[in-house]
């Protein structure tokens, strides 16, 4: 018998959100998505503003685009569907880049 390789898979979102030239909405969509450091008093206080994918393991592509473990979709879909975002998922085999940056374990 030949030895059983396990292949990791995960899922590929890849979103826009209809903001257009408001960045005031692009903005408090990405804080609620991705969460920011920020600082306040000039830098005397540091604290991180908690945003849904601080929660949620994942590796970021480029702008837009995300793999994450296939029980996190509901979670994002809902999220992005709240923020009138379009998106399409994908069900992709995870590299070991991917599933090093997401903290999973690499064979």
């Amino acid at each position: 018998m030949g030895a059983y390789n396990h292949i990791m898979k995960g899922t590929l979102i890849a979103f826009t959100v209809p903001t257009g030239k408001d960045r005031v909405r692009a903005s408090a969509f990405a804080k609620a998505f991705y969460g920011q450091e920020t600082s306040s008093h000039h830098g005397k206080y540091r604290y991180r503003r908690h945003g849904l994918m601080d929660d949620i393991p994942y590796n970021k592509l480029i702008r837009g685009v995300i793999i994450i473990q296939t029980d996190d979709v509901k979670q994002v879909t809902e999220f992005l569907e709240q923020h009138s975002a379009e998106y399409h998922v994908r069900v992709v085999e995870l590299t070991e880049t991917d599933r090093e940056v997401m903290r999973l374990p690499v064979e």
